[in-house]
Order: structure tokens, then C-alpha cells, then sequence
């Protein structure tokens, strides 16, 4: 799959704030962990882009096995763990699985964000955070742009925008209009 033609350059400040932000506002969720700090961050960005016309972060997502994850994620998140910003804390589960928890060392700068960009955060944050990491992880393999990337390959922006949803009769019968209107199909 090709790039974001156009795409905003990464703005790992942002990435960093967000991933703080978000750490701090999952604090008391105990399904928090890494797999659905993947997928606050990709929906968050993705979702700024088809409503706000701009990612938040324009940080590459990779298809993984368990759902898109930022491709810089491991990198940045050592870089903020070794300048004190951030630490992983291991929780086991009652299943014998270690959940991976970031915990923010300092408050996140929101300066760097819009009211807007917040508002977004906040509201996956909230539709989120009573889904188990299973359930958040399988809600991201329904995503078109996840279904189409190979695993490792990059998710395209403009996925966000497709569905393969059936159409309705409605949406079929909008669709045969506007394609008369504009000549495409015989009278």
C-alpha cells in the first residue's frame, strides 16, 4: 500500500504528549495496557483525520497481528523512559499473562494540542475504556485499512474513510441519481 500522498510529517512531540495524556487518563482503567494504548493512539490519530482533517500525531501504524500499532511506538517510548518521562509497569493477570502498563512520570503537556484534538482523545479514550484489550484489539481487525495491509505494511489514512458495509437500498438508490444526474449511467 502506498503512502499518504501530502502527509504531515511525524510530530513526535505530540506522539510524546499524547502517549502521556493518555497514560494518565487510563490510570485507573484496569484493561490498560499496551494492546490498547496501540489502539488509543490509532484511533485517536485516524479519527483526527477524518474529522479534523489532519492525524494529531501523522505517526506511521503498522498492521500487527493484534491490531495497527504506531511503527515509532517501541523507539519513542524508550526515549521517554530513559529521560524519566515514563516507566512500563509489569501487572500479571489472573491468567498468567503480563499486561504492559505505561505509567507518565510528569504531567503531559496539552499546550501542544487544540481544544479540539483533546475533546477527540478524550471521547475514544471514554468509548473505550470498559473494553478488554481482546475486545478493542478484534473491534481494529473489522477496520477496512487494517483488513487490506499485510501484516508489517503501513495503514493508509485515507482507510478511514471506506467501509465494506453492505449498502443500503437508500444508499444504492442515492448513488443510481446521482450517477444519472451526472450522465453515468443510460436513461
Amino acid at each position: 500500500m502506498e503512502k499518504l500522498v501530502g502527509k504531515p510529517a511525524e510530530n513526535e512531540t505530540k506522539f510524546k504528549e499524547l502517549v502521556l495524556y493518555v497514560s494518565q487518563k487510563c490510570a485507573n482503567d484496569p484493561t490498560f495496557g499496551a494492546t490498547k494504548l496501540n489502539k488509543i493512539l490509532f484511533y485517536t490519530d485516524f479519527l483526527a483525520y477524518a474529522n479534523l482533517g489532519e492525524p494529531i500525531t501523522a505517526f506511521d501504524y503498522q498492521k500487527l497481528r493484534w491490531g495497527p500499532a504506531p511503527r515509532r511506538l517501541i523507539p519513542v517510548q524508550n526515549d521517554m523512559i530513559t529521560k524519566g518521562e515514563l516507566v512500563l509497569q509489569p501487572v500479571h493477570l489472573l491468567g498468567g499473562k503480563v499486561q504492559k502498563r505505561t505509567v507518565n512520570l510528569r504531567d503531559p503537556d496539552l499546550s501542544v494540542f487544540r481544544p479540539q484534538e483533546i475533546a477527540l482523545i478524550d471521547e475514544v479514550i471514554e468509548a473505550l475504556e470498559s473494553a478488554r484489550a481482546d475486545a478493542v484489539s478484534e473491534l481494529s481487525h473489522r477496520l477496512v485499512g487494517w483488513k487490506v495491509a499485510e501484516e508489517g505494511e503501513s495503514i493508509p489514512y485515507e482507510t478511514i474513510f471506506l467501509s465494506d458495509e453492505p449498502l443500503t437500498d437508500a444508499e444504492n438508490e442515492r448513488g443510481r441519481k446521482l450517477a444519472k444526474q451526472f450522465g453515468l449511467l443510460a436513461s
